[in-house]
């Protein structure tokens, strides 16, 4: 009888990537969205669509003076947790990769994740922040849902190409040992 050994690393990543690669994605994807859509754009706030949630929020009128102070204060937590998620990623990083720390950051591999993390901040957000909760939507008003359909759609493609961007670079561990000026850069 044979039997097939299969290479754990040869279709995806070494776990030492993927864990710091999604958080990063993750904090950095929310940070776009706090600051292009929350700050920039102002086309909502964390509890701009209160009025309509499904879970009984009070509502804070984001073009009430008060209403705005409570949601930039929620919009400072959401920040915060990005900031956060921004520097665990940065420190599993950092705890995992003690050589070779250029190649890494020049990896297709890590890049591949950190799309893939910030594709499933959109996801987890626009399905439970738009979808599930309502308290928000990427742009109120007529054509909401089409906004949080794309934002949705944006996520998936996020995914797919951060998996596509990670299946045609070479495996990379940066825990394995390098030798010479371009070994090991993927």
């Amino acid at each position: 009888m044979a039997t097939t050994v299969r290479d754990p690393g040869a279709d995806t990543a070494p776990a030492s990537l993927q864990l710091p690669g999604l958080l990063l994605g993750v904090g950095l994807g929310g940070f776009l969205d706090g600051i292009l859509l929350h700050q920039l754009l102002q086309w909502h706030h964390m509890l701009s669509s209160t009025n309509h949630d499904r879970i009984g929020v009070r509502y804070y009128d984001p073009h009430t003076v008060s209403g705005l102070e409570m949601n930039t204060l929620w919009d400072g937590v959401f920040h915060t947790v990005c900031w956060l998620t921004v520097l665990g990623g940065l420190a599993v990083l950092y705890g995992r990769v003690t050589t070779g720390r250029r190649q890494v950051w020049a990896s297709r591999v890590l890049w591949g994740w950190i799309l893939a993390g910030w594709g499933l901040f959109n996801l987890v957000e626009g399905l439970l922040d738009h979808q599930i909760l309502g308290i928000h939507h990427v742009h109120g008003g007529p054509y909401q849902v089409w906004w949080d359909i794309a934002f949705l759609v944006l996520g998936a493609l996020l995914v797919a190409g951060g998996g596509l961007l990670r299946r045609g670079a070479p495996p990379f561990d940066p825990a394995a040992p390098r030798t010479g000026r371009g070994a090991g850069a993927a």
